[in-house]
Formats: structure tokens, C-alpha cells, sequence
């Protein structure tokens, strides 16, 4: 049951974060984004590690899409702190990405090459629906993809390792969640 609430909270507020870039409103995923990290937070019996696994996740995501803006691979409608900067909507749905790699994504752990697959694939799969939805544009599709697809084969991995030192779930949540993950 965690690992679904953790998905679906996820899925939820990633929803919400593209709708409101969408219908210029990009405020709305920053908000869907603190009330789901701190239902979150609330969760974890050592929050200090989370909210550290919170601020990496956001700042090398703010680094990963501002590139692909910066390389005018991506544009997005709202949000934006200077043209070659990504939106800051865009950074809280990494922080909220952060929140599933120690409970729904918990299984990826020492799986790398999974990882990696599972970011070559997911990766570009959840920009081309954010495109679909009306929140960002692939200017150049084929290098927005490629770029995607190797930037995120690359991260998921260091992610899932990031994820395992900056552990902050309750310990017998924790071992529920790797019962059920293995």
C-alpha cells in the first residue's frame, strides 16, 4: 500500500505540475509538489536525509533541463526564470522524483543496469507526454530524445546511489518496502 500511496501521490502532483505549465498557471506544481513532500517528510523517520536527497535531485535536475533549454532542445510556456534557465516547475517535479527513490523505485537498488535502461526508456517517454499535454516543446525532437535518453541512462543510476546513502524512511517501513521489493 505505500508503494502505490507513493506513486499515485507522485503521479498526482507530476499531473498537476504539467497542467499548470501548460495553462500558464505554473504555480500549481510547486504547490501539488510541497503538500506531496511534506505528506512525505512526514513519513520519514530521518527527514534531514530526505530533504538532502530532495535538494540534489532538484539541483541536477535544474542542471539537466537547463542544458537542454540552454541547447534550445526544450521550451517550455511558463514558468521560466530567464530564457536559458529551466522553469522552476520543472525543478520541483525533480525534487518530487526524489521522493520515490527510497519507497516505489526502492527496487531499482543495485540494479544499475536496469536503472539505466529504465532511465533510457522512462526518461524520454515522460517528456514526449509532457509535450503531449501541452507543457513543453521538443524543438528538435531527435536531439531533445537523444539527449534525454543518455542524460537519464546516465542519472538513474547515480540517482538509485544517491538514494541509497540519503535513506531517510522509517526503518520498519524500510524493511517493509524491501520485503516487498526483492
Amino acid at each position: 500500500m505505500v508503494l502505490l500511496a507513493n506513486a499515485v501521490v507522485f503521479q498526482i502532483a507530476w499531473l498537476l505540475s504539467v497542467i499548470g505549465g501548460a495553462q500558464q498557471m505554473p504555480w500549481l506544481g510547486p504547490v501539488a509538489a510541497v503538500i506531496a513532500l511534506a505528506l512525505h517528510l512526514r513519513a520519514a523517520r530521518r527527514p534531514f536525509e530526505e530533504v538532502l536527497l530532495v535538494l540534489c535531485c532538484g539541483m541536477i535536475g535544474a542542471g539537466f533541463d537547463s542544458f537542454l533549454v540552454a541547447a534550445g532542445w526544450v521550451t517550455y510556456k511558463a514558468g521560466l526564470f530567464s530564457e536559458y534557465f529551466a522553469p522552476y516547475w520543472i525543478i520541483t517535479m525533480w525534487m518530487l522524483f526524489a521522493m520515490t527513490l527510497n519507497v516505489s523505485m526502492r527496487w531499482l537498488r543495485g540494479k544499475p543496469k536496469l536503472a539505466a535502461v529504465l532511465g533510457f526508456y522512462g526518461g524520454p517517454a515522460s517528456y514526449i507526454a509532457g509535450q503531449a499535454l501541452g507543457g513543453i516543446v521538443l524543438v528538435n525532437q531527435f536531439a531533445a530524445l537523444t539527449a534525454l535518453a543518455i542524460g537519464w541512462a546516465v542519472m538513474m543510476p547515480m540517482l538509485m546511489r544517491l538514494s541509497e546513502n540519503l535513506d531517510g524512511m522509517p526503518g520498519r517501513r524500510r524493511n517493509w518496502i524491501v520485503e516487498r521489493s526483492q
